[in-house]
């Protein structure tokens, strides 16, 4: 168990570019709009155990129904791909889900917006390479990160502006792309031989 900062900072860039925090902020200021106040706490805090839980429940699933971590990998690469299409060309592959007032700290803020499958799968993925100890300090980090997202969402929207957002999603995307070509590279070698 060893901790690099390397791999924290790697696996807090790839993490931080899946969750999309700054391309969603105008999703969380229209759920702020039209529900009213978001537990932030409680939205970051679910979403963070999800993601932790998954990261070490995820494999034990996988094996249970028979994948491999290289398989998974190579599909959350695909995962990628397309998320990374999505923020790059500005079009919307999946379709949103109806919301509550009630519940929309736990969905559709912590899942699937912050804990969805794109990060979901990025987290085995990078556990195929990775130190545990080192992803979980990255999930950690991102949820603080996200956290203050929340809680500032208005300013910061009004702060960054479109245009602002627009080139942040952007270069994520390229970002999120490169890591996506790399993990499907990496990890398909594993499944050929």
């Amino acid at each position: 168990m060893l901790v690099d900062i390397k791999e924290i900072i790697t696996g807090t860039m790839v993490l931080f570019a899946v969750i999309d925090v700054i391309g969603n902020i105008p999703i969380i200021i229209d759920l702020r709009d039209k529900f009213g106040h978001i537990h932030s706490e409680k939205a970051s805090i679910i979403a963070g155990i999800i993601m932790i839980a998954f990261l070490f429940l995820g494999k034990s699933i996988l094996n249970l129904i028979g994948i491999d971590v290289n398989s998974f990998a190579v599909a959350g690469a695909f995962i990628l791909f397309f998320i990374a299409l999505e923020m790059i060309l500005g079009i919307s592959l999946y379709k949103e889900e109806e919301t509550n007032a009630r519940t929309i700290s736990i969905f559709p803020l912590a899942f699937p917006l912050i804990a969805g499958p794109g990060s979901l799968t990025t987290l085995l993925s990078l556990r195929a390479e990775f130190e545990t100890i080192n992803i979980v300090i990255a999930i950690i980090i991102n949820m603080i990160f996200m956290y203050i997202v929340l809680k500032t969402s208005n300013k910061l929207g009004k702060f960054i502006g479109e245009n602002g957002i627009l080139i942040i999603r952007k270069i994520f995307g390229v970002i999120l792309l490169a890591i996506a070509v790399k993990l499907f590279a990496s990890n398909i070698q594993g499944l050929i031989s």
